[in-house]
């Protein structure tokens, strides 16, 4: 695990956000960062050379496909604003009733590291 990812899971691990996340689980042909199957909601931290990646975009679709939600942090962000990363978890795990229905694609926290 790299720091960012080390940091991440210390907070969501153990329903700490009040959902199960399992780390390094296969979806598919792929293995993603963190899961919670219960809210379909896949976490991915990474580093600058993710920054544009065909293969994650792909990725990405094929997830989505099955009906998960991808949010895609920079590792910048972890390390620089883990409080607003984990803030953005529990507005995802726990949406208020105002909020919209997802329509796809990534959150990306800033625009890259």
């Amino acid at each position: 695990m790299t720091e960012a990812e080390k940091r991440i899971w210390y907070r969501i691990r153990n329903k700490q956000l009040g959902a199960k996340f399992r780390r390094q689980q296969p979806v598919g042909k792929y293995v993603v960062d963190s899961i919670c199957f219960e809210k379909k909601l896949i976490i991915e931290v990474d580093g600058g050379e993710h920054f544009e990646s065909d293969r994650d975009e792909i990725r990405d679709e094929w997830v989505q496909n099955q009906g998960y939600k991808v949010l895609r942090f920079w590792n910048n962000d972890v390390l620089k604003n883990p409080d607003g990363v984990i803030h953005m978890l529990i507005e995802e795990i726990t949406p208020s009733p105002l909020s919209p229905p997802f329509k796809g694609g990534d959150v990306i926290v800033d625009g890259g590291s």
